[in-house]
């Protein structure tokens, strides 16, 4: 079963591919996506990767977590839940 892997840290020139690629070295890669404002498109920092087992995930966090990818810091851990993501702020119009 694919694990799903956050990924921050990332240089706003990362591309998905270039992702996709890095994790490459840990296993076989299900799916890389860098996430995008959705208004100017540009990358916001950070992305998900989907590890296509439970043991290749975790050699991702042991072998790149804070380490440097296109000059910056990852912060890799396993990706919560999308409702788990923590309280959600309430605009104040």
């Amino acid at each position: 079963m694919a694990s799903k892997l956050y990924v921050g840290g990332l240089s706003y020139s990362t591309t998905s591919e270039t992702l996709r690629q890095h994790f490459a070295q840990c296993g076989t890669v299900e799916s890389a996506a860098v996430i995008t404002d959705r208004m100017s498109g540009d990358s916001r920092g950070f992305g998900f990767v989907e590890m296509s087992t439970e043991a290749e995930a975790q050699a991702a966090i042991q072998r790149l977590n804070e380490q440097s990818f296109e000059g910056r810091k990852l912060i890799v851990n396993v990706a919560k839940a999308p409702g788990n993501a923590g309280p959600r702020r309430t605009p104040r119009w």
